[in-house]
């Protein structure tokens, strides 16, 4: 395993590739990413690099945070992030990389939170049928139904399908396909989790060829 990128999502847009076809895309802006430190496993109890990204000025962090930075003895940064690598594999502190460590054609898994929906009902949040439109019902359309069973077992299943707060989750979605790096901007074919302005994870696809 490699380290991998903090990215800002930009948006969405259409590329038209060599072939004729269209391609929808997320496109993600890579800042520089410094390796500030090392975690070992005889200190920490496992192996990674930790990367910094979007430097900052100092009043902008709080204390704990600059105390660490002044550790290091190195800039501060806005953004950090574990990435856990093998120790033989651990480039060197000080290495800066960016959006290149990734080819045209890669897969990726690419991890944001969504975008929060609040509380939605049970149409929305599982995609149910709601109720019949007319003989009998009256304003509960879009409700669930019953939601038990008898006196056996007279009880509501833990994780019963029901409304609820809707989004705002840590979504993974894995073999998302890089289409092409332009720069410091990453081209991801089809729609990742996160808001426009949000930061999402971008790593080698852990199930791809």
């Amino acid at each position: 395993m490699r380290s991998g990128l903090l990215g800002k999502k930009l948006g969405m847009t259409r590329i038209l590739a060599d072939d004729g076809r269209q391609y929808a895309v997320t496109v993600l802006k890579i800042e520089p990413h410094n390796i500030i430190a090392h975690k070992t496993v005889d200190k920490h109890g496992y192996d990674a690099v930790v990367v910094g990204t979007i430097e900052t000025e100092e009043n902008k962090l709080n204390k704990p945070m600059r105390g660490y930075f002044k550790a290091l003895g190195g800039k501060y940064y806005k953004k950090l992030h574990e990435f856990r690598v093998p120790a033989d594999q651990m480039q060197a502190v000080g290495t800066t990389y960016g959006a290149e460590i990734f080819t045209s054609g890669q897969c990726v898994d690419v991890t944001g939170t969504s975008i929060g929906k609040g509380f939605a009902g049970p149409m929305k949040r599982h995609n149910f049928g709601g109720l019949r439109a007319t003989h009998g019902v009256s304003l509960s359309h879009r409700s669930h139904g019953s939601i038990g069973n008898r006196e056996d077992p007279g009880k509501v299943f833990k994780g019963k399908r029901m409304a609820g707060h809707m989004g705002n989750e840590t979504v993974t979605l894995q073999n998302l396909v890089v289409h092409g790096v332009d720069g410091d901007l990453l081209l991801i074919r089809g729609g990742i989790p996160g808001a426009e302005g949000s930061y999402v994870l971008v790593k080698d696809a852990v199930k791809g060829k």
